[in-house]
């Protein structure tokens, strides 16, 4: 199940990720402003990414923090690209989200969304 999918603005790659509001329904932040996000990448790795839930106005608008830049720079991620936030447990990995690194690509004339491949090796 989807929880967001964002084309990435500038200050998405440099400092940190916002997103929809509606994607904290899917968050159990158990009564704290963060949460350690347990995320399988597209490699099958397991990656830790802190959700921060910062107010703005009269709710609030969560943004994806520690860990985020380093998946950036892994995937060599760029203004506008698109990051997916899916919802799937993998219980041997440990892992309750998965994220998706995607690329805008123009085949024939037309455009389609083509899967990012790690940037770095480890």
């Amino acid at each position: 199940m989807e929880i967001f999918s964002k084309e990435l603005k500038d200050t998405d790659v440099r400092v940190k990720l916002s997103f929809p509001t509606h994607g904290l329904e899917h968050l159990d932040f158990a009564g704290s402003n963060s949460v350690d996000l347990r995320v399988k990448d597209s490699f099958g790795e397991l990656r830790v990414i802190r959700c921060w839930k910062r107010k703005n106005g009269d709710h609030d608008k969560p943004v994806l923090s520690s860990g985020w830049l380093k998946f950036v720079a892994d995937y060599g991620l760029r203004v506008g690209d698109k990051v997916v936030l899916l919802r799937e447990d993998d219980h041997s990995l440990g892992s309750q989200f998965r994220i998706e690194a995607r690329r805008k690509i123009v085949l024939l004339g037309g455009e389609a969304w083509g899967e990012v491949t790690r940037a770095t090796n480890y």
